[in-house]
């Protein structure tokens, strides 16, 4: 039986290439820096994307990330790299304010709302993340909120996992009598096999499930290749398909 859902926001609740793409363009308008091509944006999502995969192997910084994608990409491109900071500051809060649900995610997370425990679990920054949840309505959704510049550590870091458990153990001890499944009492603290984590990504989401031992479902709407040093009990392509997986 699952008692607790960790959720992923970016790229699975949320479309993640949508409010980049607003956000970068309305940043670089703001900063005047002129029209941010097709190609440039491809450009900096493969640098993004491997500065975030050094910081999940733990080789990175977040602020090095989050500041030193945008030095070396106005780098490469003759831009003034003494506005990254300030650029990426903008941009944080630029990011919560496009909003595009994946498979009407709003519906599902809130018809499982006081069916079991349902929290967020990314890595993104807490501007973002918080602008994100205000704009979209699930902050009035999710039971429990875990981000990992509030915790800590990052996915897929076992830690990130170690704290979600004893939060969420201490939320249903409050709470786990009034949802649906429980019969009105509380049943324990929780086992692995009780908790699963859905996302998009195999480095941070999937393997930080395999180090915490938890069940895992692996969003993969775009048909990705999977890994061989990565294991998911679950492969989905559209969010409808969890209700399937919960068996409520």
């Amino acid at each position: 039986m699952i008692r607790a859902v960790l959720w992923d926001i970016d790229n699975t609740l949320l479309d993640f290439d949508v409010a980049e793409h607003a956000a970068l363009n309305k940043d670089f308008e703001e900063f005047g820096l002129g029209e941010l091509t097709e190609e440039m944006l491809s450009e900096y999502m493969a640098l993004n994307k491997r500065r975030w995969q050094a910081l999940e192997r733990g080789e990175m910084e977040k602020q090095e990330v989050l500041e030193g994608r945008f030095r070396e990409f106005f780098g490469m491109y003759g831009l003034p790299t003494d506005i990254a900071a300030a650029f990426n500051a903008r941009y944080q809060i630029l990011l919560g304010e496009t909003i595009c649900f994946r498979d009407n995610s709003y519906e599902l997370i809130e018809s499982y709302r006081g069916k079991v425990l349902q929290a967020i679990a990314s890595n993104g920054t807490l501007t973002a993340q918080t602008g994100k949840l205000k704009n979209s309505g699930f902050d009035k959704l999710f039971d429990l909120f875990f981000i990992s510049e509030q915790i800590g550590y990052e996915k897929p870091a076992k830690e990130f996992f170690d704290l979600c458990f004893k939060d969420m153990n201490s939320w249903l001890k409050e709470n786990e009598a009034k949802l649906s499944y429980s019969g009105g009492q509380y049943l324990g603290d929780l086992k692995k096999d009780e908790v699963i984590i859905i996302g998009d990504s195999l480095t941070s989401d999937i393997m930080g499930g395999n180090n915490a031992g938890i069940r895992c479902c692996w969003y993969n709407p775009k048909h990705l290749p999977g890994r061989e040093d990565v294991t998911f009990d679950y492969e989905i392509t559209d969010l409808q398909e969890v209700p399937g997986i919960l068996g409520f």
